[in-house]
């Protein structure tokens, strides 16, 4: 799978490392910064990402961040993505299979390394369920559609 991946100062460790692992399991990673610890503003980061995901330049993205809230708020304000800010395998799950998120938030500060790995397994893993669940996505397109109208 192509995934792009950014991180502010916050997440810039921890992207760091499921760089690696995502690339160690066959992943292609395209890292779109931060590439140092330093003070960074995250909108920008966003937005880069999920140009990459609406472009179809990758298939997934991935966000790191202090507590991850200001980067979904911030992704989920270009249109046609779907962030989702997980903490455990439950949101998880929902995330992709009922909501079929295209760009996935971590909390650089809350979740430990290996949890974090185990939820981007369980994210890229999880299949859309469709049915009532693509009937309710259709309605969120046509918020984004009616907002994007003025």
């Amino acid at each position: 799978m192509r995934i792009a991946i950014a991180a502010d100062h916050n997440g810039f460790a921890l992207k760091t490392r499921l760089t690696d692992w995502l690339t160690a399991a066959g992943h292609i990673v395209d890292d779109r910064g931060s590439h140092s610890d330093g003070t960074v503003d995250y909108p920008p980061l966003c937005a880069d990402v999920c140009r990459e995901v609406t472009d179809g330049r990758v298939d997934r993205g991935i966000v790191l961040g202090g507590s991850g809230l200001g980067e979904t708020i911030a992704c989920n304000k270009l249109r046609g993505i779907r962030a989702g800010l997980c903490h455990d395998l439950w949101s998880t799950r929902i995330s992709r299979g009922n909501n079929d998120s295209n760009v996935l938030v971590l909390a650089a500060k809350v979740l430990a390394p290996e949890v974090a790995e185990e939820i981007v397994e369980v994210w890229l893993s999880t299949p859309f369920n469709g049915g009532v669940h693509a009937r309710r996505l259709a309605q969120i397109a046509e918020l984004e559609r009616v907002a994007s109208q003025g």
